[in-house]
């Protein structure tokens, strides 16, 4: 070898160095940066010269497989929180055995009350506790029902809200699409792009589960799990019309919702050919279109069998065949033909609410008393008592075809809303682990600042050689020129 040749060597290893430096500083810089894929240095013999290095280029390890499994992680963990956090607000607004607010516990003080009375029917002040009590187990039910029509409503909002998103993050992606072969072609760097459309897709994924699919130029194509084409050169685009305030009878079925649209055609958002299966947006319509309709029927249920209890024939001997009972659908009777939304709509009579003007006198001595009663007799009181420990069927068998207690249909429903929200708490804690650990694996296949200080105490060492290298060259260069 000669020194011409040396020096050679010597200058294209320092530039190999300073490179080699650059790139292991970017990744310990970004070792934490969410899309941020490890970059590595390629280097290759200088085919000119035939001595020496020549860097190729940096180099984006990334595993699509690897990605692809986090990001399925990632979509299920979106879904899981949403129904999680439902079903919680679901079981708050319902109770639990230990909530003195809850609808058992309501029901339970009402009927304590009529017992209370019917031990002493004179007593103005034990009946106007049972109308107090009346209007409280009322008020527990339309508590409930206004609860879920605002998360049905904050569905509907959140449902436009990422709509927005994706829309507008889809097109992010098409123009990084068009940047990124580009500047490629150009001889630029398109890692710091790559990891931003990388980010981009994640957020996508978040809303929307997706398939990535490479194409050439470092392009990419993205395909819902549904099916559906999210990006195949040209974005989608999605399209919602938000309803704002949700009532009860409202439903996509009827027309007075909004479905999914994309590029102007419907979109499947629920059962088993969802075209947008998993993710926060399926979850937000599943919400809004069938867990919350579902939890709505089961209250209506509980108003109905209310309502129809007192107004069982023959219970009040006062009152006349169309007069509404103790309870009512918002002062008339029950009517089987009304819009869903009963439980917002239940109220106690209030011809015995003492509050509203009424007299609780009438619940001694029937609610169409025209004169006052025996006060000494508590037949009306230990009637009504009666007709809610009386086991009937309830219509639409929400809790099975079996005979209820009014009791028994409060307890039952209070024991759906626990268990549906333990069931949803333990799929999250579940989803939320299977993500944590394929982040933790994807992470150790990335930026391992240990081996990159490594590294860089390697490039420090070939750094120095090198400069040796230059360093003997120029004292030889020095002698012969003294010669």
């Amino acid at each position: 070898m000669n020194l011409s040749t040396a020096f050679n060597n010597a200058v294209s290893g320092l530039a190999a160095s300073s490179r080699g430096t650059s790139v292991v500083s970017d990744n310990i810089a970004n070792a934490l940066t969410p899309g941020y894929a490890r970059r590595s240095l390629e280097l290759t013999t200088n085919r000119i010269s035939g001595t020496g290095v020549r860097t190729v280029g940096v180099v984006r390890n990334h595993d699509p497989v690897l990605t692809a499994n986090r990001r399925a992680t990632d979509s299920d963990l979106a879904y899981r929180t949403a129904v999680s956090k439902f079903f919680t607000n679901v079981e708050d607004f319902i109770g639990t055995a230990d909530d003195p607010r809850s609808l058992a516990n309501a029901l339970a003080e009402f009927d304590n009350s009529l017992i209370t009375a019917a031990s002493l029917p004179d007593s103005s002040e034990r009946l106007d506790q049972v109308a107090r009590t009346g209007r409280d187990l009322a008020t527990s039910i339309n508590r409930a029902s206004e609860g879920v029509r605002h998360l049905r409503s904050e569905a509907d909002r959140s449902i436009g809200r990422q709509v927005d998103s994706l829309n507008q993050t889809l097109k992010e992606i098409e123009k990084l699409n068009t940047k990124i072969p580009s500047i490629k072609h150009s001889g630029g760097d398109v890692g710091a792009l790559l990891d931003q459309r990388q980010v981009l897709i994640d957020q996508v994924n978040a809303v929307v589960p997706v398939n990535v699919m490479a194409r050439p130029n470092e392009q990419v194509s993205l395909y819902s799990d549904g099916g559906l084409i999210l990006l195949e050169g040209s974005a989608a685009e999605f399209s919602f019309s938000k309803s704002g305030n949700i009532q009860a009878h409202m439903t996509l079925d009827n027309g007075l919702l909004s479905g999914l649209e994309m590029n102007g055609k419907p979109v499947r958002t629920s059962g088993d050919s969802a075209q947008i299966k998993g993710g926060a947006l399926m979850a937000q319509f599943q919400i809004r279109d069938e867990l919350a309709v579902e939890v709505q029927a089961n209250l209506d249920s509980v108003a109905r069998d209310l309502i129809e209890r007192f107004e069982t024939p023959g219970l009040d001997p006062t009152a006349k065949p169309t007069d509404p009972g103790l309870f009512t659908d918002d002062g008339t009777r029950f009517d089987s033909t009304a819009p869903a939304g009963l439980a917002s709509r239940i109220g106690l009579n209030k011809i015995v609410d003492p509050d509203n003007g009424g007299d609780s006198r009438l619940l001694r001595d029937g609610l169409g008393a025209t004169a006052p009663g025996n006060s000494g007799d508590a037949t009306q009181l230990q009637a009504f008592g009666a007709i809610l420990s009386e086991s009937r069927p309830v219509a639409g068998a929400p809790f099975g075809t079996g005979e209820m207690r009014a009791a028994d249909l409060t307890e039952a429903l209070m024991s759906k809303a626990g268990s549906d929200a333990h069931t949803a708490s333990q799929s999250l804690t579940f989803a939320n682990s299977a993500q944590q650990e394929m982040v933790r694996i994807e992470t150790a296949q990335g930026v391992n600042t240990d081996q990159e200080l490594q590294n860089l105490i390697k490039i420090e060492q070939a750094y120095a050689a090198n400069a040796r290298v230059i360093s003997v060259v120029d004292e030889l260069m020095e002698t012969l020129l003294r010669l």
